[in-house]
């Protein structure tokens, strides 16, 4: 069985990019707090969102909708609308964590698939038995802080479908659980759909070239002339500890597991996610192509080989300019 190519999309822009690259789905969330990837001016309008599950369907594709933050009890109505509106749409499968919303969909709308994410972090067969059982799901996204020999486990033992995270950022914290930012901020990611607001960043230029960021009155950054730049978050920020100046909690760094792909095939992964909704179409275009590419040389070689052009295209597109392995490669799982 060939796993799913499942790529992101924060604009009808980089929904096409992903189509004509080669994705068998594309996730998105509607614009408002719903969704992890919240930034102004990203994603879709439940008109646009209609727009993109025609567009999918039409290369028999499919859509599957983020709804995956947790809502506050004043917020409810808006969660639950989405939810509608999502169904209403015709999308393929929401992508959900919070149980009172997963109760919801499979009484209102039990025919859209329900797939539970990675903010659920369901780590276990067990956990994963109890959402299949309860609410339904047909799949589920590992949280990115499992061994390989780990994730081979659940998939052995799993009631349901494994999606696991195969390129894209990492998170320090338990997928989007971030005190550092709602400490800052006063935000949570989970619940607000954002970390690192947009309203709390804040530029400056300096002599030289040079430039610092800021989210509220804590500095996280500063840049010489020329250096690249990426949005700034608290847990990827350079800070002075004693007499060093580095990446104290965590050095931008993107996972990429295009070396794990016989493995994680032959554990019965069903689907492999590309993070970056975030990210402008050119990302997505480069990496869904790269990824395309892989999966159909895993199909058809008897060796599969990791082409060095598609690590140097990925490398370039990565965090930081490198990528790495993550918890994949804890030997002492």
């Amino acid at each position: 069985m060939t796993m799913e190519l499942v790529c992101p999309a924060g604009s009808p822009a980089a929904l096409a990019a992903a189509l004509e690259n080669g994705a068998d789905a594309v996730y998105l969330g509607l614009r408002n707090p719903t969704n992890a990837r919240a930034f102004p001016g990203l994603n879709f309008t439940p008109e646009a969102l209609r727009d993109a599950v025609i567009a999918a369907h039409r290369r028999g594709r499919k859509i599957y909708l983020a709804l995956n933050t947790y809502p506050t009890p004043e917020g409810m109505a808006l969660w639950k609308s989405s939810i509608d509106a999502a169904v209403e749409a015709g999308v393929d499968a929401l992508i959900m964590a919070e149980m009172s919303l997963l109760d919801y969909a499979i009484r209102h709308h039990p025919d859209t698939p329900r797939h539970l994410s990675v903010q659920g972090s369901a780590t276990t067969p067990a956990a994963l038995r109890f959402f299949h059982e309860q609410f339904g799901i047909s799949r589920a996204v590992l949280p990115r802080v499992l061994s390989l020999a780990q994730v081979e486990r659940v998939c052995e033992k799993s009631p349901v479908g494994i999606e696991v995270f195969a390129f894209g950022s990492l998170c320090i914290m338990v997928e989007g659980r971030c005190q550092l930012s709602s400490f800052v901020t006063g935000k949570s990611p989970n619940c607000h759909g954002v970390c690192s607001p947009a309203e709390h960043v804040h530029w400056q230029e300096l002599p030289g070239g040079r430039r610092e960021v800021r989210l509220g009155e804590v500095l996280i950054d500063e840049f010489e002339a020329g250096e690249p730049a990426s949005y700034p978050t608290v847990c990827k920020g350079r800070y002075r500890a004693g007499d060093a100046l580095f990446y104290a909690l965590e050095e931008p760094t993107s996972l990429n597991t295009l070396s794990l792909l016989p493995r994680l095939a032959q554990a019965g992964v069903v689907a492999l996610k590309i993070e970056g909704r975030q990210r402008g179409p050119a990302y997505v275009a480069k990496v869904t192509n790269v990824w395309r590419e892989a999966l159909d040389s895993l199909g058809l070689q008897p060796q599969f080989e990791v082409r060095p052009e598609w690590q140097e295209a990925l490398a370039h597109v990565a965090e930081g300019h490198q990528t790495t392995l993550g918890p994949y490669h804890r030997s002492w799982h």
